[in-house]
């Protein structure tokens, strides 16, 4: 056999080595993120919308309470802790990227169990461990909109 010749073995471990990589290029592919997924998003919070955006109409949220809202086209809930305050969280968990439901003064992902307090975004039950993350908002008048 001559030296520019390859072994039987030779092939063989190369075809491992060359199917392995490539095995691993795809799972780390399959890894990342889509921007347009409803997929982990890592608990950003939406894209800061401009100030003085209206948010919700302050009567449409007891107090107490929260409801579902688009903030810059994002997914978010907006609360009313008291009478005149509210506050604004972005509406996908931190465990995985699901939507969070507003349930009372809870905010209950559907994914994995995992539950936020609405008032404030803190998570009350895991397997999140980070709380939603804030958007700056304030009460104008009648309406809630963004700081």
């Amino acid at each position: 056999m001559t030296a520019d010749t390859p072994t039987r073995r030779t092939v063989l471990t190369t075809g491992v080595a060359v199917a392995g990589a490539a095995a691993g290029a795809v799972a780390l592919a399959a890894c990342g993120t889509d921007s347009g997924s409803s997929g982990s998003s890592g608990g950003a919070a939406p894209a800061p919308a401009p100030s003085g955006t209206t948010v919700a109409a302050l009567a449409d949220i007891p107090v107490g309470q929260c409801k579902s809202v688009q903030v810059n086209g994002q997914q978010a809930i907006v609360a009313r802790p008291t009478e005149t305050t509210a506050a604004c969280f972005s509406a996908i968990c931190t465990h995985q990227g699901c939507t969070v439901n507003p349930d009372g003064g809870k905010l209950s992902c559907p994914c994995h169990g995992s539950v936020f307090n609405a008032l404030t975004g803190a998570v009350e039950k895991g397997p999140a461990s980070t709380p939603l993350p804030s958007i700056p908002v304030k009460v104008d008048g009648s309406n809630v909109v963004t700081a």
